[in-house]
């Protein structure tokens, strides 16, 4: 596994959109008070040429003007790492137009995006053998004040914190709007989560995930080359991180299906779920926690749900691709993650 150099004090933070850009509110606004806010502690930024257009269908701009922005700004040696503008729709349409060989063969650079973004923090990942971080997208680090999810997403971008806990509230509906741009996280709901076994749980594993909408959609491409991945690291065994976005229960339980039956469950360890945009509800029997439980009990591995990964903020950031050690006692978590 390569891992990048962390972002070093006064180093360069190069942006991209190769999914939707920051053109409209409230991420515009919110955009440009990240970037106030980056300057002023110091770092060099760069934009590309997508960050602000809306020229695209669920993305920036074309597939294959994405595509290059993308390719380049990873290549480039005037930027430090990249983050992306935002997560959309349809990222996967760029990826015929982004060389991963030529990616594999430059020097590695962190990738920090989540969502749409999972075309390319786990491509990098899987394709190309180097760690990515699935955190927030760069609009997000404009709101005042910021929630300690997003320093703790700079933290691990720098080296400073690659043990992060679980946090105290989620949000299950944002105040934020046109006419709000830069308002926190509205974290109302206590952090209640749910372990099977319901016992105090420690596991450890390779990280590897990201969001199922997008997973599923790569599942059997040319892109997919996750079971020799998951083969080569078999011996540190696989701990999948996992959520989704426009996902109900009945499809998050044909998702874990097909990649369980694609062998992509090969060598797991465990299995951490973050909480689903449709958070609560219930089809024909079916809730969030049987969609996917029922599916992975074969492996008589723990499962731990309704943790900070994806769409319901805050969101803790992960090194996909590195060594992780994951405590969970009640309701506290802590994810300790190790480059090696």
């Amino acid at each position: 596994m390569q891992y990048p150099d962390f972002l070093s004090p006064n180093g360069t933070i190069g942006f991209a959109a190769p999914s939707f850009g920051c053109a409209t509110e409230p991420y515009k606004t919110a955009f440009m008070n990240a970037q106030k806010k980056w300057r002023e502690e110091g770092y060099q930024l760069q934009l590309g040429p997508n960050c602000y257009a809306e020229e695209g269908i669920g993305i920036s701009n074309t597939p294959i003007k994405c595509g290059s922005e993308l390719e380049e700004s990873y290549c480039s040696d005037e930027n430090d790492c990249i983050i992306s503008c935002g997560g959309g729709e349809l990222m996967c349409e760029i990826l015929d137009y982004v060389d991963f060989e030529k990616i594999k063969q430059a020097k590695p650079k962190w990738y920090m995006g989540f969502s749409d973004n999972t075309n390319m923090t786990f491509l990098l990942t899987t394709l190309c053998d180097t760690a990515s971080i699935y955190g927030p997208c760069a609009a997000a680090f404009g709101m005042e004040p910021q929630h300690p999810s997003l320093r703790d997403a700079m933290g691990v971008l720098t080296g400073k914190n690659l043990c992060l806990h679980g946090y105290d509230k989620w949000e299950r509906e944002s105040l934020k709007d046109e006419e709000h741009p830069l308002l926190p996280y509205h974290v109302t709901e206590p952090s209640v989560i749910r372990k099977f076994p319901d016992t105090a749980l420690e596991v450890e594993g390779r990280l590897l995930g990201g969001c199922m909408d997008c997973l599923v959609n790569l599942l059997g491409t040319k892109y997919d080359k996750v079971c020799e991945f998951t083969n080569r690291y078999k011996d540190d065994g696989i701990l999948w991180f996992l959520e989704a976005c426009d996902l109900n229960v009945m499809s998050i339980r044909r998702a874990m299906w097909q990649m369980e039956h694609a062998g992509w469950f090969a060598h797991c360890k465990g299995f951490l779920i973050g909480r689903p945009l449709c958070y609560g509800q219930e089809m024909m029997g079916l809730d969030q926690y049987t969609a996917v439980t029922e599916v992975v009990e074969k492996y008589h591995v723990p499962v731990i749900m309704d943790l900070d990964i994806g769409h319901l903020s805050p969101m803790m950031p992960l090194v996909c691709g590195s060594m992780a050690r994951v405590h969970a006692e009640g309701n506290q978590y802590s994810v300790q993650m190790e480059l090696k």
